[in-house]
């Protein structure tokens, strides 16, 4: 992001960010790369949708037994404050965050998620 300073653009990183490291579907990992070219966001901002309406709700249903086996390991950022109450939901539900992350990918709402321009922003 950028912050205005004694009337100068600073670039500035954005700390309320961070970076996460996880297994997730290759096969839903591209069709969500698919829909943010198609929406003009990113794939991050579209799984941050999800998480928050799965998270605002409270409950989820996962068969274990069903996971995909074609997962691959994925690196982005998060919001800080959404990860930690990830992070909490899943160990209270006894399920892994990618789980959780691939359940939420059924709730995403493009509406909601933040365009691509959000990441160059002035504050």
């Amino acid at each position: 992001m950028w912050k205005l300073l004694n009337g100068r653009l600073i670039h500035m990183t954005d700390e309320s960010r961070v970076k996460f490291r996880t297994n997730i579907s290759q096969s839903v990992i591209e069709s969500l790369k698919k829909l943010a070219a198609d929406n003009d966001t990113h794939v991050n901002y579209l799984i941050e949708s999800g998480l928050k309406a799965v998270l605002a709700d409270g409950n989820i249903t996962f068969n274990k037994h069903m996971r995909p086996n074609d997962r691959i390991q994925y690196k982005t950022t998060y919001d800080k404050e959404l990860l930690i109450q990830l992070k909490e939901f899943a160990k209270n539900h006894n399920l892994y965050i990618n789980d959780v992350i691939e359940f939420s990918i059924q709730y995403i709402d493009i509406k909601q998620s933040k365009d691509m321009s959000y990441r160059y922003r002035v504050e």
